[in-house]
């Protein structure tokens, strides 16, 4: 049994573990000023950088289109001989629920019940109108589907090259190299993997606690428990114990299977709410916002409501790009590394096409529904968002809908495996940073030590206690400010690794050299 003290990164490791710790600690102590020093943080990074997060999305964008129709989209990860480790169904179904799958279960409901009542007043819109509710469908488009894919996908794209194509180690480092030589390399990369590994934990924390509230409040509908924080604490619970179960039994037994059936119950989920919903204004309503946020896209992603001095993109479209890119470089290394053996060009049809177009017909049924819903019942659902929270708006209706009580525990049930398989998901690749050298990767692609499993209990636990810290005693508020925490120094990272992707389109011998490597490397 090797030792756990001996094959540590504790560059990688120790830093943000030491701050994890130090901000539960604090904020167990004295969480006002925790949360005021938090806030403060937060308001000057949402003030300080806003058009940076709006401009270097759509850069990111915009990259990926040209990667996917550039030669480089024939380039195989890993090399010509490179086999798959996963099917096509197991690789999408993987990388939709470790990425946005999570929130959609959550917001899909609730996020248009704000977008409709209190419209940006940029707008000129009046709330609960119809210009409102066009407002509030094409803008879940933007927020769930190609934008955050492509946060995800372009970190993913430029380790999965650097770590199969190019031959270098399990690192962020070795992703951003192609542009910044050996100085992101060595301890650079461990630094770098330091600060990508406090992105994540801040997070997962926030998607953590979304995951919580969500679970809460469904078995508060149904069961009167409330949401309080011994509810909140026994679910966190449930979902890290789970997510560390499935992670310590490997890729192909655990993550894989259980995200293909998760995807299968979203795709049962969706149908019924499609048949048994307003079908009619989901279709005709689903296209409309469409046209809406095609047509508007470039204005969209750019607005931050600086020059009408309107807060709401910093309060929703900044905050959903800081909280895809706290977990983008960690993700990254997982979707990465289950990439091998298909083209950069299928890479982009799994990570960025396929779940963008899935996000935008659950989006037309969920929100779609919601929002018909409400504007045709005296504002129904947002009655219940004021009343209870937005964690009860989609258990509202559902129950509005027939077999009411068995579509609430089927979607009880796919909220908790939507966060299990992105919490294991990410805690084997954190794992992998923190533990195990390249060698040993390179050995097993589903390898599991000791010294992983246990790296995998402390991080899971130490992320489920700022979780529930965060949604017991701080709510929503708080869990937004910890993934904006997190966005900042993680967007610097992924906008990195696109510098990287345009190097690629520039000069593909960078890759082709790599390949060359490869081939050496196995004929030998």
């Amino acid at each position: 049994m090797p030792s756990f003290k001996g094959s540590i990164r504790p560059l990688v490791f120790w830093p943000p573990f030491i701050l994890l710790i130090t901000a539960v600690l604090v904020s167990l102590v004295d969480l006002d000023r925790f949360l005021a020093v938090t806030t403060a943080i937060n308001n000057w990074i949402l003030s300080s950088f806003s058009w940076l997060f709006s401009l270097a999305t759509l850069i990111m964008v915009l990259t990926l289109i040209a990667v996917f129709f550039s030669p480089l989209g024939k380039t195989r990860i890993g090399g010509d001989a490179a086999t798959p480790l996963l099917t096509k169904w197991r690789w999408f179904s993987i990388s939709l629920c470790t990425t946005v799958a999570i929130g959609i279960m959550f917001w899909a409901t609730a996020e248009p019940m704000y977008h409709l009542h209190y419209p940006p007043a940029a707008l000129g819109a009046e709330a609960d109108s119809p210009d409102a509710m066009r407002f509030a469908l094409s803008t879940m488009f933007l927020h769930w589907s190609f934008t955050p894919y492509s946060i995800y996908s372009v970190p993913a794209l430029a380790f999965a090259l650097a770590y199969y194509n190019r031959r270098k180690p399990f690192s962020l480092g070795s992703a951003l190299s192609p542009v910044f030589g050996s100085a992101v390399e060595g301890k650079g990369g461990q630094i770098i993997d330091a600060i990508a590994l406090y992105t994540l934990v801040a997070g997962m924390a926030a998607s953590l606690g979304t995951g919580a509230l969500t679970l809460a409040g469904g078995v508060d509908k149904y069961f009167g428990t409330g949401t309080g924080p011994i509810v909140l604490g026994v679910l966190t619970a449930l979902i890290v114990l789970s997510a560390v179960a499935s992670a310590a039994s490997g890729l192909h037994r655990g993550i894989a299977r259980l995200s293909s059936l998760n995807t299968r119950i979203f795709f049962v989920l969706a149908g019924f709410v499609f048949i048994a919903g307003p079908t009619g204004f989901i279709l005709a309503g689903g296209v409309e916002a469409l046209g809406d946020y095609l047509g508007n896209f470039f204005q969209k992603s750019l607005t931050t409501g600086a020059l009408s001095g309107d807060t709401w993109a910093q309060g929703w479209t900044i905050f959903y790009w800081a909280n895809w890119l706290a977990w983008a470089p960690i993700t990254a290394l997982f979707l990465g590394k289950i990439a091998r053996g298909y083209t950069v060009r299928q890479f982009l049809l799994v990570n960025l096409v396929a779940p963008s177009v899935f996000a935008c017909v659950w989006m037309s049924i969920f929100a779609g529904t919601a929002l018909f819903m409400d504007s045709n019942n005296d504002n129904m659902l947002f009655n219940a968002l004021n009343d209870t929270g937005p964690e009860s708006v989609v258990y509202t209706m559902l129950s509005n809908l027939p077999l009411a009580g068995i579509t609430a525990a089927l979607f009880i049930f796919t909220s908790f495996l939507s966060y299990v398989t992105a919490a294991d998901s990410n805690t084997e690749a954190i794992a992998n940073l923190c533990v195990q050298d390249g060698a040993e990767r390179m050995a097993s692609e589903d390898e599991q030590s000791s010294n992983s499993l246990l790296m995998k209990i402390v991080w899971g636990g130490s992320i489920g206690a700022v979780a529930w810290v965060m949604t017991s005693f701080a709510g929503i508020d708080g869990i937004k400010m910890m993934s904006n925490l997190g966005g900042l120094p993680a967007l610097l990272i992924v906008m990195g690794c696109n510098a990287v992707l345009v190097k690629y389109l520039l000069d593909s011998r960078t890759v082709a050299v790599g390949q060359d490597a490869v081939a050496s490397a196995q004929a030998v």
